[in-house]
């Protein structure tokens, strides 16, 4: 596995909708070589996110084992300790919703820990794109200011296990860490 010189793991990304951050990592992932895991959070559950998956695959091209995971994230990233493959998770915010929304009983605070504590143990490039949710309006229902809640503080502790952080916004990516 060629790395670029310079790349930092894990590393997290971060940006609004449609801010580039999913094409920024999977940049970052080209530079680092195939074969490469994509694991993906969504659900396809309309027309809408079929589309948006479908594109998503034609912009990756081969080269890529995708892995559905929208709800167990940390088993399947422990999963491929050993396999010493790049792995992109897409996203992490699609994941806290799905979490939020599961009757699992497991809360999404404790996955979130998990996967910090992972973090510190990871043994391959891995790279997870979350949204920042931060910079908009304060939701008005309690459901949304949860969600709101919980992805802000999720970006906060994951960012703390990451040795790289960056911030995409219009394209442009901003080294944070």
């Amino acid at each position: 596995m060629q790395m670029n010189p310079g790349f930092r793991s894990p590393h997290l990304i971060l940006g609004g909708a449609r801010s580039g951050k999913s094409r920024h990592a999977e940049n970052l992932m080209a530079g680092i070589g195939p074969p490469c895991i994509y694991i993906a959070t969504a659900q396809v559950l309309d027309d809408e996110m079929e589309d948006r998956v479908r594109r998503h695959k034609e912009r990756r091209g081969t080269g890529w084992e995708t892995i559905e995971s929208p709800l167990s994230l940390l088993g399947t990233l422990e999963g491929l300790q050993g396999r010493q493959r790049p792995v992109l998770v897409d996203c992490l915010t699609l994941w806290l919703s799905n979490l939020l929304l599961s009757a699992s009983g497991t809360s999404p605070e404790e996955e979130v820990a998990g996967l910090c504590e992972f973090l510190k143990e990871v043994r391959y490039p891995l790279i997870m794109v979350s949204n920042e949710v931060g910079f908009g309006i304060v939701p008005d229902n309690a459901l949304a200011r949860r969600f709101r809640d919980l992805a802000g503080f999720s970006n906060q502790k994951i960012a703390a296990r990451c040795e790289a952080v960056t911030l995409v916004v219009a394209g442009i990516p901003f080294p944070l860490k």
